[in-house]
């Protein structure tokens, strides 16, 4: 988490506003691994120094955006605020969640759609027939996009050039063995995912997981974002993926799209 400003698009601009980027590091510095943490601690994770750190977190404290015991630092309940204004703003959160509901009840299995915000996804809205992943997957939730099949679906919509650069920086992790760590072998998946209109990742994020996902498009053809089903791979044969789920998930798909309003424009 840096930031410094010659790391963010844009920062280099007249209206760019360094002390608003630095407050809202001090906020995205908090995740599940370290939700309580020190002024040291916040400084560290932010790259700001002890001073400025400490004037930020307790302005976020009189804001009621962080709570204190007078030694360490968490959030408070009102930065929900913050992600419920976005998911209240996109027509798309609250018109897609019967059609996903819709796809699990068919298929007996957990559907989500997700948005791209690199270098990952963003889950918007889940529907859980059952929980397979060690992780727990909610509203909010992030997933490295280069090894989910959501993630490669949204990649693939990008122009050639802004893959090239995203994948120039990017630090790629092995999560299982079969996680795919070449990047021309990620990159050949992604260009995949665009010729067949979809993905599927075996295993790659987490053992015993397996997804496929298609992406979901405004009337103008550009893609909003990826629906998704995971199961356990033994449930995912290549007939199963052709004639039941890709199906579903293409449906699902059209349908969202049909009744967007004309006006949508929440891209990836």
């Amino acid at each position: 988490m840096n930031p410094d400003k010659s790391s963010v698009i844009g920062a280099d601009s007249k209206d760019y506003v360094t002390s608003l980027a630095r407050g809202l590091a001090v906020i995205r510095c908090f995740e599940k691994d370290r939700c309580k943490l020190s002024l040291t601690e916040v400084a560290k994770h932010t790259n700001l120094a002890r001073a400025t750190a400490r004037r930020f977190l307790h302005t976020l404290n009189a804001l009621g955006y962080v709570e204190t015991d007078g030694k360490l630092f968490w959030l408070s309940p009102k930065v929900l605020n913050l992600g419920f204004s976005y998911l209240s703003s996109q027509p798309l959160v609250e018109l897609i969640q019967p059609y996903i509901r819709e796809v699990s009840d068919k298929t007996c299995e957990s559907c989500s759609v997700s948005v791209l915000d690199l270098p990952d996804i963003v889950y918007i809205a889940r529907s859980l027939i059952q929980q397979i992943m060690s992780v727990s997957l909610h509203i909010g939730t992030r997933l490295p996009a280069i090894s989910t099949s959501m993630g490669r679906v949204l990649l693939a919509a990008l122009p050639d050039t802004e893959i090239e650069l995203f994948f120039k920086s990017l630090d790629i992790k092995k999560y299982t063995k079969y996680t795919l760590t070449g990047y021309t072998s990620i990159l050949d998946e992604v260009f995949l995912a665009r010729k067949q209109g979809y993905s599927v990742v075996n295993q790659e994020f987490e053992i015993g997981l397996c997804s496929v996902s298609v992406p979901i498009l405004n009337k103008e053809g550009k893609t909003l974002a990826a629906i998704n089903i995971s199961s356990q791979p033994q449930k995912m044969d290549k007939k199963r993926l052709h004639d039941e789920l890709i199906p579903n998930l293409q449906a699902a798909a059209r349908k969202i799209s049909d009744v967007l309003p004309a006006e949508e424009r929440l891209l990836i």
